[in-house]
């Protein structure tokens, strides 16, 4: 057999993957003139019919609509094309991907799909405008970070922030931080390192486009995580991932204002009835501006009762708000 006729059936499997789907069809004519534009490939209507049999017995879900022209399609994919948006708005959106990544990513997402629904899903991808990482390494961060979870190994790293020139600054003078990394969270548009420091035996969190580059993977065993450490907690308990201490909060919560608190803590959050218009929720939580702006941001609709030092806290944040709007006034 020459090589014409064994590549032959993958050629086609390949035409009929990009330029039909559910909707598109190619008639018997149409594959024998694309085999030999594009690949210089010849055939003959026996030969597809036999191929795509051939194709169908391999696996792949063709269609053979018989009439005086057959026409053929490939209907099963490895994606619907509901999830393929999905996984493009997603990419899309994501502040952490760079531009140029999320350009690529687009591209190849569409390359799973036919030409003709390839060219309606990214019709609109516009990623130029959008707040985006400029930390191009971030792929390379995350596969050394991921290798660490998995071989059970510390990293150390520099991690950077925006001075007021927006000059990235190295934190920690410099000095490398030292983790072990225990999970990779997609949280508030973010990619985050959560980890346990190696001499503070306490956990952190990190966003993985502000490392500086990509860490080492050191040789020391990893840090284990503090008993009773519970990822979906941690998640669900510390706002926009900044660190502060946990402390157990009760609030008094107007009645519609359920679903918030559920979005934010999760069904199981511990509730109470309070009257006929509250209830109250108990909930532990890192206690810091992070939170307490989420508090003030119902308007007195969520109210903190306990403890004294969280209400004092609270209370100090809004005087000094009140002042300074006061002083800017005069």
């Amino acid at each position: 057999m020459d090589n014409d006729a064994k590549l032959r059936p993958l050629y086609l499997a390949k035409i009929l993957y990009e330029m039909t789907d559910e909707d598109h069809y190619l008639t018997t004519t149409q594959l024998i003139q694309l085999l030999e534009e594009k690949y210089g490939i010849k055939a003959h209507r026996q030969t597809i019919k036999a191929e795509v049999e051939l194709l169908k017995q391999f696996g792949l879900e063709i269609e053979e609509v018989k009439s005086t022209q057959n026409r053929y399609n490939l209907y099963g994919r490895t994606f619907d094309i509901p999830e393929l948006k999905l996984l493009i708005d997603a990419v899309e959106s994501s502040k952490f991907i760079s531009a140029s990544k999320s350009l690529e990513l687009v591209k190849k997402l569409g390359s799973l799909t036919s030409n003709q629904i390839a060219a309606t899903l990214t019709r609109n991808v516009s990623c130029e405008g959008r707040i985006k990482s400029g930390n191009e390494k971030i792929y390379l961060i995350i596969d050394t970070i991921n290798e660490a979870i998995n071989s059970n190994r510390q990293i150390s790293f520099q991690y950077f922030q925006y001075n007021v020139r927006k000059e990235q600054q190295l934190k920690h003078n410099g000095e490398p931080y030292v983790i072990t990394p225990l999970h990779l969270v997609w949280n508030g548009d973010y990619y985050y390192m959560i980890g346990v420091y190696a001499y503070k035996q306490r956990i952190g969190n990190f966003r993985v486009d502000r490392i500086a580059k990509r860490p080492k993977i050191l040789d020391a065993e990893g840090t284990p995580a503090p008993e009773g450490f519970n990822i979906d907690e941690y998640i669900n308990t510390t706002f926009k991932m900044f660190n502060s201490e946990h402390a157990e909060v009760e609030l008094v919560c107007d009645n519609e204002v359920m679903d918030s608190i559920i979005d934010k803590f999760g069904a199981e959050v511990t509730t109470y009835a309070n009257d006929m218009t509250s209830f109250r929720a108990v909930v532990n939580v890192a206690v810091n501006h992070v939170f307490l702006s989420w508090v003030f941001g119902f308007g007195g609709k969520v109210k903190i009762k306990s403890p004294e030092a969280v209400r004092e806290k609270y209370s100090a944040m809004i005087k000094n708000a009140f002042e300074e709007i006061t002083n800017a006034e005069k």
